[in-house]
C-alpha cells in the first residue's frame, strides 16, 4: 500500500502551494502525516467520523474529509483554515490521494499478476480477464530476462532496472525469489535475437558500472502472447543454469544458443553415470588445472589444429603435443582425433553437470 512518506510528500507539496495546513490519519485514528501540530484532534474523534455516514465534517477550523478505497474509508484528511477555499483545497487533496491509491494499487496488482503468470498459477481465461482490467496488452512480442546478482536480498538491481526500463512502454520488473530479478521486456515486431543480446549486454555493463554488481543474465525465446510469457521464463531459468554449468566464463546466456549444453542438462543422472563409466571407467578425470583446460579449449577453438593452437598459446609445438599426449595417457582419449575430441568434449560437459547436481544435494 501507499507509504506514509509518499503521503507526507504529497500533502507538504500541496500545502506549500495552497498555504493551507493539511493532515492525514489512518481510519483507526493514527496520525500518518501532517504539516501542523494536531494535538487538538483526538484519535477517538477521527474514529467517530469514520463510523459516521457523512463524507465530510467541520470542527472549528478543521475540515475533515474521507479518503475512500472503493467503498472503504482508508484515510481521513484534515484541511485546517478559516478561509472559504480551505474546504476546496481539502477536496483537491482527497482527489490526489485517491489517485495515488489507485496508481499504487494497480502497480501492486500488476506485480502480483505477473508473478502468478510466470509461475503458471492462473487459468487461461483469468489471464486475459485480469490483463484487460490492468490495461496490459495481450498480444505483444515479449521476452523474459532473468538477472542473477551476487548479492542476495539486495534491492540495488531492482532499482537500477526500474531506472533502465519503463512500464509505460510495456516493460515489467518483478521477482519470484530472493536472488533473481525478472524483466518482462516488450519488443517491437521487428526486434530480433540480436536485439535481446544487446539488451542483456547493456544490463551486465550497467550493473557493473553503476553499482559494481557482478550479474549473470539469461533470456528465453520471444513469445507473441501473454499466455506464453511463462514459457519464456522457464527457458530463461534453464539458460541461467546451463550457462553456469557449461559456459561459466559467459555473463549472458540465451536459450536459443545453448547447443549441446541444453541436451545434457535434460539427461537423467543415471544415464550420465552410465556414459561416464563407458568412457573413463574408474579413471574419471579429477579437476583439470587451468593450463590443461586452456589448452583443451583453445585446441577445440582452432578445430584441432596443433600449429595454430601452439601459436596462439605462445608455446612450442612439441610442448602442446606433450600436453595432449599426457591427457591421452590419463583418459585414454587422443583429442587430435575427431571422434575422441568429440567424445572428450561431451564427457567433460557431462562430468561438470554431474558435479553440479552433486553440489545441489548439499
Amino acid at each position: 500500500m501507499i507509504s506514509s512518506q509518499i503521503i507526507k510528500n504529497s500533502i507538504e507539496e500541496l500545502g506549500a502551494i495552497s498555504k493551507v495546513d493539511l493532515a492525514v490519519w489512518g481510519s483507526e485514528g493514527k496520525e500518518i502525516a501532517a504539516t501542523f501540530e494536531t494535538g487538538d484532534i483526538s484519535p477517538t474523534l477521527i474514529s467517530g467520523f469514520v463510523e459516521s455516514p457523512a463524507d465530510s465534517q467541520v470542527i472549528g477550523q478543521h475540515h475533515l474529509l474521507k479518503v475512500l478505497d472503493e467503498e472503504a474509508v482508508l484515510f481521513v484528511l484534515d484541511a485546517k483554515g478559516g478561509s472559504e477555499d480551505t474546504y476546496m483545497i481539502g477536496r483537491i487533496a482527497v482527489s490526489q490521494l485517491q489517485h495515488l491509491i489507485i496508481a499504487y494499487k494497480e502497480r501492486y496488482d500488476r506485480n502480483n499478476f505477473f508473478q502468478n503468470l510466470l509461475l503458471d498459477n492462473m487459468l487461461l481465461v483469468d489471464i486475459y480477464n485480469r490483463a484487460k482490467k490492468l490495461h496490459i496488452e495481450a498480444v505483444v512480442p515479449r521476452a523474459v530476462f532473468l538477472i542473477e546478482t551476487d548479492k542476495e536480498k539486495d534491492g540495488t538491481a531492482m532499482e537500477l532496472l526500474n531506472g533502465m526500463f519503463s512500464s509505460q512502454v510495456g516493460d515489467y520488473i518483478t521477482a519470484v525469489d530472493e536472488s533473481n530479478v525478472i524483466l518482462i521486456k516488450a519488443l517491437a515486431v521487428e526486434d530480433s535475437y540480436e536485439r535481446l543480446e544487446q539488451i542483456a549486454d547493456t544490463i551486465v555493463d550497467m550493473m557493473n558500472t553503476e553499482a559494481m554488481l557482478n550479474v549473470r543474465v539469461a533470456y528465453g525465446t520471444i513469445v507473441e502472447e501473454l499466455k506464453e510469457v511463462s514459457k519464456s521464463y522457464k527457458e530463461a531459468k534453464m539458460a541461467l543454469d546451463v550457462g553456469k554449468i557449461f559456459y561459466a566464463e559467459k555473463k549472458v546466456s540465451a536459450y536459443n544458443t545453448l547447443g549441446i549444453g541444453r541436451l545434457i542438462y535434460q539427461l537423467p543422472i543415471n544415464l550420465c553415470r552410465i556414459f561416464i563409466d563407458e568412457i573413463f571407467g574408474s579413471n574419471v578425470p579429477a579437476e583439470l588445472d587451468d593450463e590443461t583446460l586452456t589448452t583443451i579449449n583453445k585446441f577445440f577453438e582452432n578445430n584441432l589444429n596443433v600449429s595454430e593452437t601452439s601459436r596462439q598459446l605462445f608455446v612450442h609445438r612439441n610442448t602442446l603435443v606433450y600436453r595432449i599426449e599426457k591427457l591421452q595417457k590419463s583418459t585414454g582419449l587422443d583429442i587430435r582425433v575427431f571422434d575422441d575430441a568429440l567424445t572428450f568434449k561431451i564427457a567433460l560437459m557431462v562430468v561438470n553437470y554431474m558435479r553440479y547436481l552433486d553440489s545441489l544435494d548439499y
